[in-house]
């Protein structure tokens, strides 16, 4: 079949909207019609040629949609099924999958840097052109297909722009302080980040009961965003050095936990710096390709600091995104106003020349207008009409 999908051919290249063709799903997987996809600064990392990826590919990792088709096999979905993509297939056999780390299963990295499926062939092509599976999910792509394994059925009350944040940014922000950090309640957090993920990262913490919540960027709005999520306190990091006014913040004791959520290397010693003894640093933004960062490693000693890596939420997506869903059903996990814009999949340019501008939280392309008609119907508005 015909579908419209965003393909990079090659690094430092915008987007290419093609009309690519689809073969059906086979044994073991299912075609998904996409919804709503992320527009995700990992993405843009590749299209900037700072993170590799197998080329050509169709780009996306964060998205929702609703099965159309299902290959032979296939038991836990049926067509009309409503399905978040995870991007970081899994064995759910190997050490890492028994101990609940299944990002870490070697089954992922092995299909992120093929761009095929498990079976090493792709469902995709352009002319007769291989066309390579980013993430094993491209979600940038009017009809996908994708592993049941890395398909996750939700209940069809969830507007499927929201569902889409769920499959990337919030997972990863909200395990980044649930599963890697475990912020108890009266400890202080810093998060330097507020975009998709950092704000994550915010409101997570403000619902563990953090005491201090300190969101610090270069971007006025996104600060004001981060108070609406939780922050209590905000640092402009254009203005000033955002280490030492986290550390007046505190009354120079500095924080329990620091989130990097930006990948910069001057922004993880930045995170380090403002940390109290025994603090910890959680690093959970991708940066650019062979990037290092220096540290004092006397403070690692004598303060006792750590540091530790987060990678898509440092748990098991399948079990945690459904007790998220379950979060912004009952209003405590803010999935509207995290989403800033909609783009068509014409405008996906524009929507990543945005993102690199630092002008949008989190953004999706929607591929048709459902998910819009269906905000009258959140779970959340739905429930403010019973009450009232």
């Amino acid at each position: 079949m015909k579908s419209r999908g965003a393909v990079l051919f090659q690094p430092a290249s915008p987007l290419e909207i093609c009309e690519i063709d689809v073969s059906p799903p086979r044994a073991g997987e299912a075609l998904v019609k996409m919804a709503a996809a992320g527009v995700c600064h990992t993405d843009l990392h590749v299209m900037q040629g700072k993170f590799p990826a197998p080329l050509p590919a169709v780009l996306g990792h964060e998205g929702a949609g609703v099965v159309a088709e299902v290959g032979a096999g296939v038991a836990s979905l049926k067509v009309g099924d409503h399905v978040i993509p995870l991007w970081r297939l899994s064995c759910g056999r190997c050490e890492y999958c028994k101990m609940g780390r299944p990002a870490l299963c070697a089954e992922g990295t092995r299909i992120r840097n093929t761009g095929r499926l498990p079976d090493g062939t792709s469902r995709l092509s352009l002319g007769g052109r291989e066309l390579k599976h980013y993430a094993g999910v491209s979600t940038f792509c009017e009809y996908s297909v994708v592993p049941e394994a890395a398909l996750l059925k939700i209940a069809p009350d969830v507007p499927l722009d929201r569902a889409a944040l769920l499959g990337c940014a919030v997972v990863t922000g909200v395990g980044a302080v649930t599963n890697a950090a475990r912020v108890q309640p009266k400890q202080t957090v810093a998060v330097f980040g507020a975009g998709g993920v950092g704000l994550n990262v915010i409101q997570a913490a403000a619902m563990a009961g953090a005491g201090v919540v300190i969101a610090v960027d270069v971007h006025a709005s996104k600060l004001h965003l981060a108070r609406r999520l939780g922050a209590t306190d905000t640092v402009d990091a254009s203005a000033q050095d955002p280490s030492a006014a986290v550390r007046a913040i505190t009354g120079g004791r500095g924080v329990d936990f620091a989130f990097d959520a930006v990948g910069s290397p001057a922004v993880v010693r930045q995170a380090y710096e403002c940390l109290a003894k025994a603090g910890r640093l959680v690093v959970l933004g991708i940066a650019a390709a062979g990037a290092e960062v220096s540290l004092p490693l006397s403070s690692l000693v004598f303060e006792e600091r750590s540091i530790a890596g987060s990678f898509y939420g440092s748990g098991r997506p399948a079990e945690d995104i459904p007790i998220l869903v379950d979060q912004y059903r009952a209003g405590r996990l803010k999935l509207d106003e995290l989403l800033t814009r909609r783009y068509p999949l014409e405008q996906i340019n524009e929507a990543y020349a945005a993102l690199d501008r630092g002008e949008v939280a989190r953004s999706v392309i929607v591929f048709e207008d459902r998910s819009e008609r269906q905000d009258a119907k959140t779970p959340r508005a739905e429930a403010r009409g019973r009450a009232g």
